[in-house]
């Protein structure tokens, strides 16, 4: 569990990259993060996305809780893109084109509809990482 000071921007919901899931809940006054976070929903929501793990990226996730996109964004890791996909909230959708670390992040809603695409370089630290980015930012 981590607790920090976030952007204005900061939207509360949930992110699940297949091999992990996080969960974020912003709040504006002060010393308003005395309680965790509450811990993602694991109840099946009916949405299934595609998410990548080590070279492919044709495994599939099911959503859930609010988790109601699919999503899809390329990161540079070691001077290489590495493409991310998985399951979010609108929420979080609303704000991933003003994460710097995101390019091309895109969300849509049909089942599957973030693609199947190989990928390259190792995705269990990208998945921390971006989990990181999303709930300490």
């Amino acid at each position: 569990k981590v607790k920090s000071c976030a952007p204005a921007i900061c939207q509360s919901g949930s992110v699940s990259l297949g091999i992990g899931k996080g969960s974020s809940q912003c709040c504006s006054t002060d010393l308003c993060n005395l309680q965790d976070a509450p811990d993602p929903a694991n109840t099946p929501n009916g949405k299934t996305c595609y998410f990548c793990d080590g070279n492919t990226c044709s495994n599939t996730v099911k959503c859930s809780g609010s988790e109601d996109r699919c999503f899809n964004a390329t990161v540079s890791f070691g001077g290489q893109p590495v493409v991310v996909k998985g399951c979010a909230s609108k929420s979080i959708c609303d704000v991933s084109n003003l994460i710097p670390t995101l390019n091309g992040a895109s969300c849509c809603e049909g089942n599957l509809c973030n693609g199947v695409q190989s990928v390259t370089q190792s995705f269990l630290f990208l998945c921390c990482s971006l989990l990181s980015f999303i709930l300490l930012h």
